[in-house]
């Protein structure tokens, strides 16, 4: 197994198995040089998908592989394309380099969002290491082990007026429309989701998947992806600071670890990926 990857953008935790966990929205950071071209507020980071590492933190021991971020999102969302053209398109989207928190109002200081230069300086040192672990690892698992799975971890308030209406399931499961994975695999996971009744949950609906899963969902080349957004409620609370709520998390881990568990166990028909 490789050894731990560690620098200023991520950390990569390589595992022996064919699963690669990502999580690109959990880093807090924003670099002392930038933080006066937010308004104050920003500095709280409060579109963080907090506490997934303490959530999942049985991914390690499953033997998966463990990618995570530094950079918060308001630096440079990890999970948009560097070209910066809307996931959703038609309703509000947030931007490769964010100008808005979740709530609409603005994340900086009048007249001091980054331009073009600024954005692409962003990418080179933040988004682009970021994005050539990812693929690398994956590239690595396949060689491995025949084919590489890949799980996008989020989560998200689950009431946001300016994103969507009304209020998200607790569990939004996204294969973009059933194209980044296997049928058989997509099925296998929705059926898990439907199993149970405590926590209400959907494929594909109004996540189906960002960019890293869109983009690095290739079934016909053996890469497998998913995407889970999961609301803050089931978990934490939904208001500052924002606490991990140990009782909520016991109930629901157990889900998320069947959720990789059934991707571990899942084998592909290699004669038809």
């Amino acid at each position: 197994m490789n050894s731990t990857s560690n620098n200023e953008t991520f950390t990569l935790y390589p595992g022996t198995r064919p699963l690669l966990v990502s999580m690109p929205h959990v880093g807090t950071q924003i670099p002392a040089d930038l933080q006066p071209l937010y308004v104050p507020r920003a500095l709280q980071v409060e579109d963080t998908d907090w506490h997934l590492e303490a959530l999942y933190d049985f991914v390690r021991a499953s033997g998966a592989s463990l990618l995570v971020p530094r950079m918060s999102r308001y630096v440079i969302d990890l999970n948009r394309p560097s070209e910066n053209t809307p996931m959703y398109p038609g309703a509000n989207n947030t931007e490769l380099c964010p100008t808005r928190f979740f709530t609409g109002e603005p994340l900086y200081r009048e007249g001091l969002a980054p331009g073009d230069a600024e954005i692409a300086r962003r990418v080179a040192r933040y988004w682009t290491p970021y994005h050539h672990a990812l693929e690398a690892e994956l590239t690595r698992l396949r060689q491995q082990h025949g084919h590489a799975l890949l799980f996008d971890a989020h989560s998200i308030h689950s009431e946001l007026p300016w994103l969507f209406a009304g209020r998200l399931p607790d569990l939004n499961l996204g294969t973009v429309n059933g194209s980044s994975a296997a049928p058989s695999l997509r099925d296998a996971l929705a059926q898990v989701l439907a199993g149970q009744s405590r926590y209400s949950q959907v494929v594909d609906g109004r996540f189906k998947g960002g960019h890293i899963t869109r983009h690095y969902g290739r079934p016909a080349q053996g890469w497998h992806a998913v995407q889970l957004e999961m609301c803050w409620s089931t978990y934490m609370t939904e208001q500052p600071p924002y606490v991990l709520d140990d009782s909520r998390a016991a109930q629901v881990r157990p889900l998320l670890q069947q959720l990789l568990n059934t991707l571990l166990a899942w084998k592909p028909e290699h004669a038809n990926p």
